[in-house]
């Protein structure tokens, strides 16, 4: 039986890496190496708890502004990670997807990520959704893309688009919103992260820079969202009258 207070799909900005380097004068790439480690950690807390998908957002449209020895830094973190861990993805039964515009990434990395989704493509423990070279705004706008080109071709009558045909054409369309949001070192924004999908989803910011984020940290995520009581519109009393 599916425990229906735990949030199905969480999506998460591992947030802090720089800083976290920062305070420890060290260079920014071992933030993120730091960050990866904190990753592995809460990939295994999320199977060990039983959500069935994990969003992390590894790297935004935007993070292509940063120096280019970091941008490089973090593709090849990506990369070394996609080689490294597909044994404990298989291991653990977990499928891994990658949402994103990944044409701007390397050839060697778009066919590592190619061949990695087709590996765990048949597991069923947990989805791993990473997002990189994701930014919400992208999402809506090539959706809305495919939509033009749909009602253009006369496969779809402007009066049919609605919600509902924009949702099915956004990334991971098949998996379920985002239930739990959360985000790391205290910043209190969703830059860019799932706009459309994140529209309900019961939002958690930590002042722990995601480094430090333990097992123990994304606990109290979980306490606070079964705390909560997600309405979706509707008041109250309306929903303790459901409960009967």
């Amino acid at each position: 039986m599916v425990d229906q207070s735990l949030p199905r799909h969480i999506a998460i900005i591992m947030d802090g890496n720089g800083r976290w380097a920062k305070k420890r004068f060290l260079p920014r790439i071992a933030g993120h190496r730091a960050g990866v480690e904190s990753a592995k950690r809460i990939v295994k807390a999320c199977v060990h708890a039983g959500v069935g998908v994990l969003s992390l957002f590894a790297f935004s449209s935007e993070n292509w502004r940063r120096p280019a020895e970091e941008v490089n830094h973090l593709m090849q973190l990506l990369l070394h990670g996609l080689e490294r861990e597909v044994t404990d993805l298989q291991k653990n039964n977990i499928q891994l997807r990658f949402i994103g515009d990944r044409h701007r990434f390397s050839k060697k990395l778009q066919s590592k990520i190619d061949e990695v989704e087709k590996l765990t493509q048949e597991n069923s423990a947990m989805v791993l959704l990473i997002a990189a070279d994701y930014g919400g705004q992208w999402d809506i706008e090539q959706a809305v893309r495919k939509i033009a080109q749909s009602v253009q071709s006369g496969e779809v009558a402007a009066s049919e688009v609605n919600a509902s045909l924009i949702s099915k054409n956004l990334s991971f369309s098949d998996l379920p919103d985002p239930d739990l949001f959360i985000r790391t070192s205290g910043e209190l924004r969703i830059s860019n992260f799932m706009l459309w999908q994140l529209a309900y989803s019961e939002l958690y910011f930590s002042e722990v820079l995601w480094p430090d984020f333990t097992e123990h940290e994304f606990n109290k995520a979980l306490a606070h969202y079964q705390g909560r009581e997600r309405r979706f519109g509707h008041s109250g009393e309306q929903m303790e009258q459901a409960k009967c």
